[in-house]
């Protein structure tokens, strides 16, 4: 089994953040992982993303050509992920931010109003968790203890007050995409 996921958006939506979560979720999990990082030099405000493979056996380079999963915060993310995912993959879009929808019929497509989901649990910065959430319910990739250990594992003890409002995105990302 190999995965390969990018996570896009604006500098300061969390998308490294998400794929580091994956990648140690996955790692907990036992799984073989690799996160690349790629960020313009202006960050907040830029445009970010991150590459994630997750595999049963080594990784031999961490780049991606046409991954299973994009998940896609902005729509300059959209317009540039969009046809690189594989067919029979999974695009899952920002919609409280993208107004368009996706072009491809074939791969599933997930719209996420991550902002209002993130706002309606008390967490208004947990966007990028809670379109983690929708992501997980469409694709089995790791169980919700091990990302919800990952999540705290990531944040450390410095921001250890944020993971209840973190675990309370993600299950509202995973309830409101199946």
């Amino acid at each position: 089994m190999m995965k390969e996921f990018v996570f896009a958006g604006f500098g300061g939506q969390g998308m490294l953040l998400i794929g580091k979560f994956l990648a140690m979720a996955c790692m907990l999990d036992g799984k073989h992982v690799s996160w690349l990082p790629s960020y313009g030099p202006e960050m907040r405000g830029g445009t970010a993303n991150c590459s994630v493979i997750v595999s049963d056996t080594e990784i031999g380079s961490p780049l991606i050509e046409n991954p299973d999963v994009v998940v896609a915060m902005n729509l300059p993310s959209l317009d540039k992920f969009e046809s690189k995912v594989k067919p029979g993959g999974l695009l899952v879009i920002n919609s409280s931010i993208i107004e368009r929808e996706s072009t491809r019929d074939d791969v599933t497509v997930v719209y996420c109003d991550a902002n209002r989901l993130a706002e309606s649990v008390n967490n208004p910065k947990g966007a990028n968790v809670a379109i983690l959430g929708a992501m997980m319910s469409k694709c089995d990739i790791v169980d919700n203890d091990k990302m919800v250990e990952a999540i705290r594992i990531e944040l450390g003890e410095r921001k250890a007050r944020f993971l209840e409002g973190n675990k309370a995105a993600l299950i509202a990302g995973m309830e409101a995409a199946k």
